[in-house]
């Protein structure tokens, strides 16, 4: 390459990153996805007379991340290539229990812990398991979640239980992974309503089937 190639192609090249170009091709952007509820949610008889915060679940590396994960083996973690959950995965399991709690009129108010509103009771959580496997009975998706159930005044744990999910789906393409993960999380969803409002509250926060139902101050 003569010297004048070189200079004119250094120019080409200061251009196109002056202009904001690139001469290379920028990669296609990943498809994103939602956890999908796909069943309805049950309204609740008896609400618990009281707000409801959920935290995000914690979680540690790698399920903390927005990567839709897949496990082949019992000790290595894969992600499906071009894809990903629209927030971090703990963030898309906080939401959907969020729409589902309040969809099903369990408390008088269901809030995240991005609202800086204060409530009587607070959901913690931790998600061990958000991923697909592949064992011999076919392929499958795997939602495991820690619950606890905290009354914010007294600080007390007034129950907890951990709930495994875990879905059959109708192949390894990553359609079929979501659409599995999306019936897991709407039996996660009635899962923990059913478990919540079971919970062992203080009398005052439960309505009595005698009197009106709404909260007196």
């Amino acid at each position: 390459m003569t010297l004048r190639s070189i200079r004119n192609l250094t120019l080409l090249l200061g251009a196109a990153l002056t202009s904001g170009c690139t001469v290379f091709p920028n990669p296609e952007p990943p498809r994103v996805m939602d956890l999908a509820v796909v069943r309805a949610v049950p309204a609740v008889g008896q609400p618990v007379m009281a707000s409801l915060r959920v935290d995000t679940p914690y979680a540690s590396e790698p399920l903390a991340g927005s990567r839709i994960l897949a496990k082949p083996t019992p000790s290595e973690f894969r992600a499906y290539e071009g894809t990903r959950w629209r927030d971090t995965g703990p963030v898309v399991v906080r939401d959907t229990l969020v729409n589902s709690l309040r969809q099903s009129g369990a408390y008088t108010n269901v809030i995240t812990d991005t609202n800086p509103a204060q409530a009587e009771l607070t959901l913690v959580t931790e998600l061990s398991g958000f991923h697909s496997r592949t064992p011999e009975s076919g392929p499958e998706v795997v939602i495991e979640l820690h619950l606890q159930m905290i009354h914010n005044r007294s600080r007390a744990s007034l129950c907890t239980r951990t709930e495994r999910v875990v879905e059959p789906a109708s192949g390894t393409s990553v359609d079929q992974i979501v659409e599995a993960f999306g019936t897991a999380g709407s039996d996660l969803a009635a899962r923990v309503i059913e478990w919540a409002t079971r919970c062992d509250y203080p009398s005052r926060l439960r309505p009595s089937p005698e009197t009106d139902q709404t909260r007196q101050p």
